[in-house]
């Protein structure tokens, strides 16, 4: 695909493509549907000196009101079945795909390894970056290879497991914003396949007299629905804060004052908190402020309460941060990005 052959589309209303449904536009959209059309958009961008930025599902930014550059929408589509093994399967997934449905068809494949995480917004291509996780599993667990566009070089490159430096919601992507453009996504899921039931809510299933990867898929997803709203319904970017990961010396007074705060022990001798729970303990949940606020269903999301911009998710995360620190001395840090 050639410069000219790219649809810009002047005055690109934002607000229906971002969870949050803030009011967003960007000077210039772009609906990016092949690997080439994304080479071909960062010449395009070069040539007229106008900024660009990628987004996927809209589902860990918090857009500001007007962008005066190029907002390029990542639309690649494609699920396939790569390898089958008696040990293993690999699948892949365009960058554009809807990660809720990618899981699915691997469930409906009769595949498991990622179940637990069905129910997460957003795009296959934002899975890896964000290293999403939740009910006991990640990304990484399960992670094979990517393609990515290098923006540096205006080349595709293909990353291994250990070059992506994953961790607990990060990867070597977060630390280079803006540099790769995920394209596709493999991930080997071993046979057969071992339920990954360690989570509250799933280990009864156990007792199930015929487990398979979709009841747990169902399950998963029964339990997220009981706990998070639904974006489509109260706007929101899923869990706002992470779990803060803390020093010996951080956790101890802490447990010394609330010896019943949640706490998991780390391989690096580190603790991880439940940002929830700080920020219920604080006080905030169902909290509002202006046109934002905190969930009353669980003190991990942020809400839009409608007609909310940027400014007024910032200000509330910045209450949310202040508040857990003076009560609790343990700093929290967004997941969603601000742009």
């Amino acid at each position: 695909m050639t410069e000219t052959e790219l649809t810009l589309i002047p005055d690109f209303d934002l607000s229906g493509r971002n969870t949050l449904a803030l009011k967003a536009a960007s000077r210039f959209g772009v609906v990016l549907e092949t690997t080439e059309s994304i080479a071909a958009l960062f010449a395009l961008a070069e040539a007229r000196g106008l900024p660009l930025r990628i987004l996927g599902g809209g589902s860990n930014v918090v857009l500001a009101p007007e962008f005066d550059g190029i907002t390029a929408i990542i639309a690649s589509k494609g699920k396939f079945l790569v390898e089958n093994t008696d040990g293993h399967v690999v699948v892949e997934a365009a960058a554009g795909e809807v990660w809720h449905d990618f899981v699915g068809w691997t469930v409906a494949q009769g595949f498991g390894g990622i179940e637990n995480l069905a129910g997460i917004p957003g795009t296959v291509g934002a899975a890896p970056v964000q290293n999403i996780g939740a009910y006991g599993a990640e990304v990484a667990d399960v992670f094979e290879s990517l393609v990515a566009f290098d923006t540096k070089t205006r080349s595709l490159r293909t990353f291994a497991l250990d070059e992506c430096a994953f961790a607990y919601r990060d990867s070597v992507f977060k630390h280079e914003p803006g540099r790769y453009v995920v394209v596709s996504l493999r991930l080997r899921l071993k046979k057969p396949w071992t339920p990954n039931l360690r989570f509250a809510g799933l280990s009864e299933l156990a007792d199930l007299p015929r487990l398979d990867p979709k009841a747990v898929m169902e399950r998963v997803v029964a339990i997220r629905n009981s706990k998070l709203p639904d974006w489509r319904v109260t706007p929101n970017a899923g869990s706002f804060f992470q779990n803060p990961i803390v020093s010996l010396e951080e956790v101890t007074p802490l447990l010394a004052r609330f010896p019943n705060a949640p706490n998991f022990s780390q391989a690096d001798g580190r603790t991880k908190l439940s940002a929830g729970w700080l920020i219920e303990q604080s006080g905030l949940k169902g909290f509002r402020l202006g046109k934002a606020g905190v969930s009353d269903r669980h003190a991990l999301v942020v809400i839009n309460l409608g007609g909310a911009a940027a400014e007024d998710i910032a200000a509330l995360a910045a209450h949310i941060k202040a508040t857990v620190m003076e009560r609790f001395g343990i700093a929290l840090h967004e997941e969603p990005v601000f742009t």
